[in-house]
């Protein structure tokens, strides 16, 4: 950085906020964190004041409890394997209050806007008020803006995004209802399992674009996401082994009535559910291809059937965006933005991006190793490579962490969280190195 010390706003008290801001603290660092809501966790804030949290009342966490926990703050012994939203919302509140970082919260601020300077930094406006900082690190998550796709034709019947789903019987009273859900990934399959249980909806459809492999949360009686092959394997050799035991353990998407994939498992984000196949092989789930149109009381799918609907749920992922920031320095084409090491932009290197990635197997802890990167480069302890080799290492990371990936939006931020961890501790070596050949790379300004 420069002579003087630099000042941070940290955008957004969710776990990538409030992670970032303890190992600013530990730096020494000076920062603010705006967060526009009453309280701290973001999504993971049940019925959050924002709008942003997508929590259902029976949401239980894909990943077990030892991969999400932060490194310095472990998470109780006496917890389930698989723990309710209200676990980790009192897990988040009390890591906060541990390192004493609610204090230095400013809530019920909302950023409005924020423009770049002239020669570096940024004037933030929020609260009413306008102020300038050194740095912006942008934390206010990717999984509030929903996405609903759009077909043909109207439906006259109540339509949701899976991000406002909060019960069988709110926002839309849905039991005794003939339900679509729309989609299959991690909220689809949970809401149809939920929604498809006897006493709930009449009946249950799930519509998809193309099949997926569900796999299940317990391998031989252990939580499947502890049992990392090990790190000295090749990636591709892992992969393949670890096809190998999915297939071995569920079988063919088939034999419970799905549509048969068209890629090998881990070639897709994946769905996690102990409980979809049980309810799609015990006849309460109906699954259709996609929708085709939307025919008032019914819908028609594209092999030609129609059913009669009586309520939607669109559980089709969501949309990128920084309201606060202009489309020139928040460039986001086909929910893509190209940043260095998941976080930085070449062209605007006092913008770091936290948590903005779809990390597995999770994303709570994300922003918590990448905040070591920032802390260092804020210091002077670590330099930026220059904005080419930086292009040229997007390029190579995206390969890497999504090449093996179908395409698709939904697979524009994908990283493996173990393989990226040690690229981050391999990038603090070099960017030390280089920091000390090139002191200049550390300059926060807009290129």
């Amino acid at each position: 950085m420069g002579a003087s010390a630099p000042k941070v706003c940290i955008i957004g008290a969710g776990c990538s906020g409030f992670t970032t801001a303890k190992r600013l603290a530990d730096r020494g660092i000076a920062f603010d964190i705006l967060e526009k809501s009453d309280r701290v966790g973001g999504n993971w804030a049940y019925g959050n004041p924002n709008g942003v949290s997508a929590c259902y009342q029976s949401l239980h966490i894909d990943t077990s409890k030892t991969r999400l926990q932060f490194e310095d703050f472990p998470v109780p012994a006496d917890w389930p394997d698989f723990p309710h939203h209200s676990l980790i919302d009192s897990y988040f509140n009390a890591y906060v209050d541990h390192f004493g970082l609610r204090e230095r919260i400013r809530f019920n601020t909302e950023v409005t806007a924020c423009r770049p300077l002239d020669g570096g930094g940024w004037e933030v406006s929020a609260g009413g008020e306008a102020r300038r900082y050194d740095v912006l690190a942008v934390a206010n998550g990717h999984h509030w803006k929903p996405n609903i796709p759009a077909f043909p034709g109207a439906f006259d019947g109540p339509q949701i995004h899976s991000h406002d789903y909060r019960t069988p019987f709110e926002p839309v009273n849905m039991v005794g209802k003939r339900v679509l859900v729309v989609g299959l990934g991690n909220s689809a399959v949970d809401i149809a399992s939920e929604l498809s249980q006897r006493p709930m909806a009449a009946k249950l459809f799930v519509a998809a674009r193309r099949g997926v492999w569900v796999l299940p949360k317990y391998l031989g009686g252990k939580p499947s996401d502890k049992q990392a092959l090990p790190e000295w394997m090749p990636i591709g050799l892992k992969r393949r082994l670890a096809a190998f035991v999915v297939k071995r353990a569920v079988g063919s998407m088939e034999s419970y009535g799905l549509p048969a994939p068209d890629h090998a498992p881990l070639e897709a984000h994946p769905t996690v559910s102990s409980e979809f196949l049980l309810r799609c092989g015990s006849g309460d789930i109906t699954m259709k291809p996609n929708i085709a149109a939307l025919e008032g009381t019914s819908v028609r799918f594209e092999d030609g059937s129609s059913e009669a609907i009586d309520a939607i749920v669109y559980a089709t992922g969501y949309q990128i965006a920084f309201p606060f920031l202009s489309d020139a320095d928040a460039p986001v084409v086909d929910n893509h933005i190209g940043l260095f090491k998941r976080m930085v932009r070449p062209e605007r290197t006092d913008l770091w991006f936290m948590g903005l990635a779809q990390a597995l197997p999770t994303l709570v802890n994300l922003a918590e190793q990448q905040s070591k990167l920032l802390a260092a480069w804020l210091t002077g302890a670590y330099g930026l490579p220059d904005a080419d080799a930086m292009r040229r290492t997007i390029g190579a990371d995206e390969a890497r962490h999504q090449g093996h990936y179908y395409a698709s939006r939904r697979h524009t931020m994908q990283v493996d969280f173990d393989i990226y961890k040690r690229e981050i501790a391999h990038e603090l070596k070099a960017g030390s190195n280089r920091r000390k050949d090139w002191p200049a790379a550390t300059t926060a300004a807009a290129a």
